[in-house]
């Protein structure tokens, strides 16, 4: 007789569908992996996104519905100015991270009581720490869960007096809770060693981030100028952008490379006229597929001075065969080896003359591009990382850890 399948429950600070960022994809394909032993249900945050709100919450739903059950609620303060401002000022005085109060959903909170009285749990899978608001509730149900960067070492990199503070919020509950949970899953050894310093006794394991190798293939198209794939919406990517307009760009002009980049993801209206003035650049905005705009560009770029965890897009672009330049920050936690399978440069200068590089030498851009893609197969795949997956999740007879 076949044994019953164990079940699972996801909590989700957003909906991951499409995958569409670096957060939604891994969700995305970790719930795809899990789907092969768990049966699946899952309680998401509707986070609002102007980039795929033109979709509709029922359709992404569907496009869940092949990996279990899932349920959607809103953010409450998303509907709410003073809400929004009350979460802020709660945080300040009770010294809790922010994040807990933005997720205090009292509908939430009842729909998750009411599932866990109604059957037995194998395990619960808490997508990131910015569910901290959960954990107390499934505390005595073996919980897994994910860390998609350092979240106070991310917050911590950006400076300024309140994100140090929310940094410190954070950081005190990832002491208290790395121990107190079954699994962590960090996306690098990087990330791993951060969280095993901040709390020596939690069980910390790497389940790198991966790339569909099939979807993201190399293409026989013409190649020119540079490309970066990433909305400015999220911090990193908007400083990458200025640095690299205000620093990067006039190095490669006196260089004597023209090189035309297209920078790929959500912007602003005003900041894609703002940076319509600057000669070479194009900000096309929000796309539904950036593989057109990978393949036709000769070198990827990657001016990223705040990171954590890893970048998928350097995965999507390494499936491509594409030779990138990036910071050592921006490759962080790929293992990327200089000169071999990528070039890494953390000045301005060195990141032009990296460019010239691979922009002038054709020879170098399509060795660099082999050993990407041959990096993407074997160590990134999601079918390679899903045999992980599967080690830590599932034991004997369909138990979870």
């Amino acid at each position: 007789m076949t044994p019953p399948r164990a079940e699972l429950l996801v909590l989700s600070h957003r909906v991951p569908y499409p995958p569409h960022n670096g957060a939604a994809l891994r969700t995305y394909n970790m719930l795809r992996l899990l789907a092969r032993d768990f049966n699946i249900t899952g309680l998401c945050f509707d986070r609002h996104d102007a980039a795929t709100a033109r979709l509709g919450l029922q359709a992404r739903r569907d496009g869940l519905r092949p990996f279990g059950r899932f349920e959607a609620y809103p953010i409450p303060q998303e509907a709410s100015r003073a809400r929004f401002v009350w979460d802020h000022a709660r945080s300040v005085l009770t010294g809790r991270p922010y994040t807990w109060y933005v997720h205090d959903s009292a509908a939430y909170r009842v729909r998750l009581a009411e599932l866990l009285r109604s059957q037995r749990w194998d395990a619960v899978h808490v997508d990131s720490m910015d569910l901290v608001r959960m954990l107390p509730l499934v505390q005595h149900v073996p919980v897994i869960v994910t860390h998609h960067n350092v979240e106070s070492a991310l917050l911590r990199r950006r400076g300024g007096a309140y994100l140090r503070f929310q940094a410190n919020a954070i950081e005190r509950a990832e002491r208290y809770w790395l121990p107190r949970v079954a699994l962590n899953i960090a996306v690098s050894p990087d990330d791993a060693q951060a969280f095993r310093a901040l709390a020596p006794a939690a069980r910390v394991e790497v389940v790198p981030n991966g790339v569909d190798t099939q979807y993201f293939a190399p293409g026989d198209e013409p190649q020119s100028g540079c490309v970066f794939v990433g909305g400015t919406s999220w911090h990193p990517n908007r400083d990458a952008l200025h640095w690299f307009v205000q620093e990067i760009a006039p190095r490669l002009r006196a260089r004597g490379v023209p090189a035309h980049v297209t920078w790929v993801g959500r912007a602003t209206d005003a900041e894609r006229r703002e940076f319509s003035r600057v000669e070479g650049l194009t900000l096309t905005g929000y796309v539904d597929d950036i593989r057109p705009y990978v393949a036709r560009a000769a070198c990827y770029i990657a001016p990223l001075r705040v990171g954590g965890g890893t970048r998928l897009k350097l995965l999507d672009a390494w499936a491509m065969g594409k030779a990138i330049v990036s910071t050592t920050i921006g490759a962080e936690g790929l293992g990327a080896r200089h000169g071999e399978t990528m070039l890494l440069a953390d000045t301005a200068d060195a990141f032009a003359d990296a460019i010239a590089s691979v922009l002038r030498d054709e020879g170098l851009r399509r060795r660099i591009g082999a050993a990407a893609r041959r990096e993407a197969e074997e160590r990134f795949s999601w079918d390679v990382i899903g045999e992980t997956v599967r080690r830590l999740y599932v034991v004997a007879e369909g138990s979870a850890v």
